[in-house]
């Protein structure tokens, strides 16, 4: 197992402002991002997450303006997602703030980009965003699975989870880290907002078949989900934003419960900006 855990709380955002829904869907308000990122940042959050849900989906660039607000207010890792589709796309979001850039659609409708952008930018700084849900249409998959007598595969979702894209998210996750990627941004959409804990056997299963870190996430609803997820995976960190955004619980509250279950090592990790 992996010693060092990381906890990263996600700001999902839409029309300028943090949304939570269900399944990608039955989207709600959740507060300004400003005001969450500083608020997590504080309480500390081993890095933050923002993704811009809606930028791929209306073919439009993230907005730059709120990504560089939110990265003037934190002192750690920060990684920006939603709508990256160039070189110049990922170049304008590290200039203004973010450590690491997350790609979905852009990917998989041009999966070299992957290595152009690990060539300029370094592995380091790309993820991979993989938004995956069970298909229970079997016929002519490699990787099958079994959960209650029911067959399904892993299928790989573009468009904020929009539509479907018929990869194997298993090989999508092998290809994406052959082609450059540094690490693995993997979600459940049919655990997403649930709040029923983690997609155990698809992170355990992204995980095994590649060497980079990768980020659970879809489905946190309490601290023993990722203590489960970190126990019953490798996985390197676990994601999670209803349980802070609604204040269920605290960062630095999760951090404690965690740190204080045997085998499981925290991240100090802290960068100044």
């Amino acid at each position: 197992m992996t010693l060092t855990k990381r906890v990263i709380p996600c700001l999902d955002v839409a029309n300028g402002r943090v949304v939570k829904g269900l399944n990608f869907k039955s989207i709600k308000d959740a507060g300004d991002p400003v005001l969450l990122a500083e608020k997590y940042s504080n309480e500390g959050a081993d890095e933050l997450v923002f993704l811009d849900i809606t930028a791929s989906e209306e073919n439009r660039e993230i907005i730059k303006s709120l990504v560089s607000k939110v990265a003037m207010v934190i002192n750690i890792p920060f990684t920006v997602g939603g709508g990256v589709k160039t070189l110049q796309h990922a170049r304008d979001i590290l200039l203004n703030g973010a450590d690491k850039v997350a790609i979905n659609t852009g990917a998989v409708k041009n999966p070299k980009i992957i290595t152009e952008l690990m060539d300029l930018f370094g592995r380091q700084c790309i993820v991979v965003a993989v938004d995956v849900k069970r298909n229970y249409n079997i016929a002519g998959q490699k990787n099958v699975f079994t959960d209650n007598d029911k067959k399904f595969w892993f299928e790989v979702f573009i468009y904020g989870g929009k539509k479907e894209t018929g990869i194997d998210a298993i090989e999508w996750a092998k290809k994406m880290e052959s082609l450059g990627a540094g690490e693995i941004l993997l979600t459940s959409i049919d655990m997403d907002g649930t709040k029923d804990g983690y997609d155990i056997d698809l992170t355990r299963e992204i995980v095994n078949s590649v060497s980079i870190p990768v980020v659970a996430s879809g489905g946190c609803g309490k601290p023993e989900d990722m203590i489960d997820v970190f126990k019953k995976t490798d996985v390197e960190a676990a994601l999670a934003a209803s349980i802070f955004h609604y204040e269920t619980h605290s960062v630095n509250r999760v951090k404690k419960l965690i740190k204080e279950t045997k085998n499981l090592k925290l991240s100090s990790l802290l960068i100044i900006k």
